[in-house]
């Protein structure tokens, strides 16, 4: 931990994408239809190998009763909770699209519900959910089931449902515990409120608990935040997700309603950084990668020590590499060698299924440049090393010819301990694996090729 000084966090407070997919999202076009989406649902359908494949699958529930200043997730505020019955009946076509061109013999192994609010959805809306979920797919025993949850919309009763209805981890979006951030970010919620929540789930039974925090929100001080991780570290969920606020108003119309006079400057966030990685440590976290923390028996933690680590759409994750089938606005599906984006607007996404199609608007079918840069990015971003050998057998090329620039840029990182690199193969240091994502931009084919990374967060 000593070595991550604040010179290195300095370097490397640039924009990046967090590679939750390979060639990022921006780089979808509206050319691929939900035709061609089909068809790779129905390829990935055929033969007995691919169908013995697990499945993972994602559902986005947009709706939120009150608006988050920070937020930059596709939501819709309402107070009008009839809108979820409606919601319900489309995603059920949506499923019944989906299962149709994939056809069946798929288990479901994860399932994760995002949003927006997912617990906008009433106990029996949920259930109702659910009950489409297993109509559609076969959902195997004991799969990892996880759930967003806003501490404000439930009690121990919601979560027992919760566990009820076969979830079994669950994340409560917590960002910070000061009051007057809260208030800054339009989003009250007493840490007694949380504690209580979280002390409810562990005697429930779920599985793991994770707690979402942001640093550079406005009002933060990094004393006030130092009381927040103080308290987290009191909390001591199994998971903790710590990411960066980005302020982009001009994107994110929520944004706009912070007073950027708030908001912490650069130097600001630097230490609030590097106190969380200090005190994380100190609370004796493992450092799983990209802003993810987690106690040593869980795991994703073992799953780190073991090499086993997978990225998707939701983060890192335990589940190997597979298909996921995203449903709801604006979800995203890796399915083989494409990515399928739905619409955006509800409007849009419920325009498409009552004209009996898939409400993709946008993805992509990746080339073998994409494929290949893809499994080097996603080795860097899990197991933290490329092995020549491994990229060259799967994709019959030469690896240190196909890849001689990003082998030049790398000799600067190399000086600066953050990989080492030899004959076999690259290796992120452990001092290395709190900048990964800057080395994982070098094979970026797209972002090199533009300089683009205003569309991005920072690393840091």
């Amino acid at each position: 931990m000593s070595h991550v000084t604040t010179d290195l966090l300095r370097r490397f407070d640039i924009p990046g994408p967090r590679y939750t997919s390979y060639p990022t999202a921006d780089r979808f076009v509206e050319a691929f239809s939900a035709a061609d989406y089909s068809a790779a649902l129905a390829q990935r359908g055929e033969g007995r190998a691919v169908r013995a494949l697990p499945l993972s699958l994602y559902v986005h529930v947009p709706f939120c009763e009150s608006l988050c200043h920070y937020c930059a997730c596709n939501k819709i505020i309402t107070r009008q909770h009839g809108r979820a019955t409606s919601y319900l009946r489309y995603l059920g076509r949506e499923i019944q699209l989906a299962t149709g061109a994939l056809g069946g013999g798929r288990t479901v192994t994860q399932l994760h519900l995002g949003g927006g609010s997912p617990t906008f959805l009433s106990d029996l809306e949920l259930a109702e959910l659910m009950a489409m979920l297993r109509r559609g797919f076969d959902m195997a025993p004991g799969g990892e089931c996880s759930i967003e949850i806003d501490p404000r919309t439930v009690d121990r009763q919601r979560l027992q449902c919760i566990a009820d209805l076969g979830f079994n981890r669950i994340s409560f979006g917590v960002q910070d515990f000061d009051p007057e951030v809260q208030k800054a970010m339009h989003r009250v919620q007493p840490a007694e409120q949380v504690f209580q929540l979280v002390a409810d789930a562990r005697e429930i039974g779920f599985d793991s608990i994770n707690v979402d925090l942001i640093y550079g929100l406005p009002r933060q001080t990094a004393e006030s935040f130092a009381r927040t991780l103080e308290q987290i570290t009191e909390l001591r969920p199994d998971r903790i997700a710590l990411y960066a606020y980005a302020h982009l108003p001009e994107r994110f119309k929520p944004q706009r309603r912070i007073v950027p006079a708030e908001l912490p400057g650069a130097g600001g966030k630097l230490s609030m950084l590097s106190q969380a990685l200090e005190a994380f440590a100190d609370a004796s976290y493992v450092y799983v990668g990209m802003d993810h923390f987690a106690l040593p028996g869980d795991a994703l933690a073992i799953a780190k020590r073991q090499g086993r680590l997978h990225r998707n759409f939701q983060g890192y994750s335990t589940q190997p590499d597979c298909d996921l089938v995203g449903l709801g606005v604006s979800a995203i599906s890796r399915v083989g060698a494409t990515y399928a984006q739905n619409a955006k607007t509800l409007e849009e996404y419920c325009d498409h299924l009552d004209q009996g199609r898939l409400p993709v608007a946008r993805g992509l079918a990746l080339s073998r440049d994409d494929l290949a840069r893809r499994a080097v990015i996603m080795a860097l971003m899990c197991q933290g090393q490329v092995v020549f050998e491994s990229i060259e057998v799967a994709w019959l090329l030469d690896f240190k010819r196909y890849f001689s620039g990003e082998l030049e840029q790398l000799r600067e990182m190399a000086a600066q301990g953050l990989v080492e690199v030899d004959d076999a193969g690259i290796r992120v240091t452990p001092l290395g694996w709190y900048f990964v994502r800057a080395v994982a931009m070098l094979f970026d084919r797209y972002l090199q090729a533009d300089r683009s990374r205003a569309k991005f967060s920072r690393i840091i």
